[in-house]
C-alpha cells in the first residue's frame, strides 16, 4: 500500500506485479557482485585560492537490493560521492564499479548510456519539464531510448500507480504538491528500469510528514522493482528506514 502525500492510500500492488514482471529478469538469481564497489576513492577541488578534499580514500561496498542511506553534515562529500557513483564526475584517484562496470573504462558515450539505462537519478528540486504533464515527464527518458509509444505508455502508466499518482497523469508539475512532484520525479528515474536509483536529498524540500511518505515510497520501490537505491539524507527519521547506513564525515567514510 502506497500513500500519497495528500493523504489519499492507493493499491498499488498491481502494478508493483506488473513490473517485476515486465523486465526485471534476474530477480530470483542468488546474490551476485556488489552493484557498486568503492575503492580508495579521492576527489580534490579548488575553491578560491584554497584546495578543497572532497573525498580522502573512500571505500565501501552496496549489495545488490538494499536501500542504503548516506549521511553527512553539509560539505562533507555526499554531492560529490552521488556525482562520481553516476559518472557526472571523474575521481581524482580510485575505482568505481556501478552493475559489474569500471567507469574508468567508459567514454562520454559509455558514461551517457549508463545514466540513462542503469542509473536512475532523484534531485531535491524535482528537476521536471513544467510545460509537460506528469505522465510526459515520466516518459522522457522512454523517448531517448526510442521505446515505441504503445510500451511507453504502457510502462508510464504502471509508474504513476506504483508511486500512488495513476490519477494525477495529466497534470503538469505547477499543479502538483511538492510531494507529488518528487513522486513523479521517483517514477521518471525508474523509467529505463535502472539497477541503481541515486537520490540527492530527496525530501529537502518537503515537510517531515510528506518526506517520510517519499522515503517509505522508495523503501517499497526497492523491494517492488529489485533496484538499489543510495540515499543522501540527514534526517535521523528517514535513516531508521534505511537498510544500512553510510556517514561521510569530512571526506571519509567514518560508519557502515
Amino acid at each position: 500500500m502506497t500513500r500519497s502525500s495528500s493523504g489519499s492510500t492507493t493499491d498499488s500492488s498491481a502494478a508493483a506485479s506488473a513490473l517485476r514482471g515486465n523486465g526485471q529478469a534476474g530477480l530470483a538469481e542468488p546474490a551476485r557482485a556488489p552493484i557498486v564497489r568503492v575503492e580508495n576513492l579521492h576527489r580534490s577541488y579548488v575553491s578560491g585560492a584554497a584546495a578543497v578534499h572532497a573525498l580522502r580514500g573512500v571505500s565501501f561496498e552496496i549489495p545488490r537490493g538494499e536501500l542504503v542511506a548516506l549521511k553527512g553534515r553539509s560539505g562533507s562529500g555526499k554531492t560529490t560521492l552521488l556525482n562520481l557513483l553516476g559518472g557526472l564526475d571523474s575521481p581524482d584517484e580510485g575505482r568505481i564499479t556501478v552493475d559489474g562496470t569500471d567507469l574508468a573504462e567508459l567514454g562520454e558515450d559509455g558514461l551517457l548510456a549508463l545514466r540513462r539505462d542503469r542509473v536512475g537519478f532523484v534531485f531535491q528540486s524535482f528537476g521536471l519539464i513544467p510545460i509537460l504533464s506528469a505522465a510526459e515527464n515520466v516518459g522522457v527518458p522512454m523517448r531517448l531510448r526510442k521505446m515505441s509509444p504503445r510500451e511507453r505508455e504502457r510502462r508510464v502508466a504502471l509508474l504513476l500507480s506504483l508511486v500512488g499518482l495513476a490519477d494525477h497523469a495529466a497534470q503538469r508539475p505547477g499543479e502538483l504538491s511538492g510531494g507529488q512532484r518528487q513522486r513523479v520525479a521517483i517514477a521518471r528515474a525508474l523509467a529505463n528500469r535502472p539497477a541503481l536509483l541515486i537520490a540527492d536529498e530527496p525530501t529537502g524540500q518537503l515537510d517531515a510528514g510528506t518526506g517520510l511518505a517519499v522515503m517509505e515510497l522508495l523503501r517499497a520501490v526497492v523491494r517492488s522493482e529489485g533496484v538499489t537505491a543510495l540515499v543522501a539524507t540527514h534526517d535521523a527519521q528517514l535513516l531508521g528506514l534505511a537498510d544500512r547506513v553510510l556517514e561521510l564525515r569530512d571526506g571519509v567514510i567514518t560508519e557502515r
